[in-house]
């Protein structure tokens, strides 16, 4: 029987409201994509970044197109060349993932690692606000190992001293997701350096990365806007400590791991990242974050509804999902 691929657009209220350097937003807005072959089924979701030039509409009708070689029993590897990286074969892929676990018996991690899935500790994101504002976040989160500070705008020392001093026992990311300048980076990173971040991720827009070149990294720097897929690697060798990995930027689980692999031969940590979406989406994220030295899948733990059954939280720790959520 051939597979038969369906879509279906989602949302998920978000507990509050999320917001970066970009803006705000109140609802997670995600695609399922789910393949059938009569007797099982897989699911792959994803979210449409409007940054990459991505929508709703658009991404969904990318999947809807993929259909007829879906039937015809197009793989993984082929579907790499088939769509473009980015959220719409995101879902596709990891609902391929799920399908073949599905129907083999064998859970995917088996074909991700050698060692069984372990929980993990992920980061805990607060939304940029007044350093006031983020300063109450991070007391309300204080108990957790990791925060990732959202950042990038004026006043950004205020902030990092402010969640710094709210939440002393924490390990601190600062996210400026593309929101620092030439003027002000290196009194940002400065800053942090005395107050001992971790990690800093993206501070420039994608495009002016050259300018890390000349900037001492007390801090190390991570790309995320700036790195998709492996072939993006190279060009950031000298710039960058650090490559955030998300499914769907890479275009799915399959491209991602190729993206991890050859960043870890070219010498860069490993950040495992995510939207903000449901732990349908986080599930494959979490077999590829298994040996990275930072994890980001907080998304459910942001929205006031995840899907059911969804990833298991303890506190920062993420469980692997279990078959009946995906792989």
């Amino acid at each position: 029987m051939p597979r038969v691929l369906s879509v279906s657009a989602e949302r998920f209220p978000i507990a509050g409201t999320f917001t970066i350097s970009r803006g705000s937003k109140t609802e997670a807005e995600v695609i399922t994509c789910t393949i059938t072959d009569g007797t099982v089924s897989g699911r792959g979701e994803c979210v449409p970044y409007r940054r990459y030039g991505e929508t709703m509409e658009a991404v969904q009708a990318a999947i809807e197109a993929i259909a007829p070689r879906i039937a015809s029993g197009i793989d993984r590897k082929s579907l790499l060349q088939a769509m473009p990286a980015g959220a719409a074969r995101n879902a596709v892929d990891c609902a391929l993932w799920d399908l073949e676990a599905k129907m083999s018996g064998t859970p995917a991690w088996h074909h991700v690692s050698t060692m069984p899935p372990r929980p993990l500790e992920t980061a805990y994101t607060l939304s940029l606000g007044t350093p006031e504002a983020m300063a109450a976040q991070a007391r309300d989160n204080a108990g957790r190992p990791l925060l990732k500070v959202k950042i990038g705008g004026d006043n950004d020392v205020a902030r990092i001293r402010a969640v710094t001093a709210a939440a002393p026992g924490s390990r601190l990311i600062l996210d400026a997701n593309e929101g620092w300048t030439e003027d002000n980076v290196e009194e940002n990173m400065a800053i942090a350096a005395e107050l001992g971040v971790a990690l800093i991720e993206q501070p420039l827009p994608a495009g002016k990365d050259a300018i890390l070149a000349s900037i001492r990294h007390a801090v190390p720097i991570c790309a995320d806007e700036s790195v998709h897929v492996a072939d993006d690697l190279d060009s950031l060798l000298g710039l960058y400590d650090a490559v955030n990995t998300k499914l769907d930027k890479s275009g799915g689980l399959t491209a991602a791991l190729l993206l991890r692999d050859r960043a870890q031969q070219l010498g860069f940590s490993i950040m495992v990242g995510c939207m903000v979406g449901t732990s349908l989406a986080m599930a494959p994220a979490v077999l590829l974050a298994q040996d990275a030295e930072f994890v980001d899948l907080d998304g459910p733990l942001l929205l006031a509804r995840d899907r059911s059954p969804g990833l298991v939280y303890e506190g920062s720790l993420v469980s692997p999902p279990q078959p009946a959520l995906w792989g």
